[in-house]
């Protein structure tokens, strides 16, 4: 068996020891230079207790009008850096800060995940245009949602609460040979 060993490397620093507040500062951080990309890139900054940045990791760099990254590629980062919260950014270069389907369920996926692993996403932010205007999923009250509930006695664990399909499977037609004659 193969031991192996993961490690972050630093590329350079961008930002001082400034504390994140809200999306202000993040966009005076990352957003001047994120809307001079010409295509998407999503940025995941991890954070301390206290707001001030870790790091910043660029998960993803895609086209003109859509990048994608998959959330363990985003939490990676958080997880290695000992974040105790992250925050997403990302640019449109088209200059419209309207959140995509993609970028709403990316959000959805990545609070839901952020809380069972510990990180909370504080905020996902979109930058666009050249005068450093932003769409903040925060200020706008979608990053509220009922958080999970674990079950403290065991007893009440059912099997059935991990099942993935619904019902029993139904038996797979078995093929009829044909004859050749």
């Amino acid at each position: 068996m193969d031991v192996v060993s993961v490690r972050l490397i630093k590329d350079g620093q961008i930002w001082s020891d400034r504390p994140i507040k809200g999306p202000k500062d993040a966009v005076e951080a990352l957003g001047k230079e994120m809307c001079e990309l010409d295509r998407e890139v999503l940025c995941v900054i991890n954070l301390k207790t206290n707001g001030v940045p870790i790091n910043c990791n660029f998960v993803s760099m895609g086209a003109v009008d859509s990048c994608v990254a998959h959330p363990r590629e985003i939490l990676k980062s958080s997880i290695l850096s000992n974040a105790t919260t992250m925050l997403l950014m990302h640019n449109h270069p088209s200059g419209s800060l309207e959140p995509s389907e993609w970028d709403t369920m990316l959000t959805d996926r990545l609070l839901k995940l952020g809380d069972l692993i510990g990180i909370p996403l504080v905020d996902h932010i979109i930058v666009g245009g050249d005068n450093l205007s932003y769409f903040s999923f925060k200020e706008r009250g979608i990053l509220e949602f009922e958080h999970n509930q674990y079950e403290t006695d065991y007893v009440k664990m059912q099997p059935e609460r991990f099942a993935v399909a619904e019902g029993k499977a139904e038996e797979p037609a078995v093929p009829r040979r044909h004859r050749s004659r």
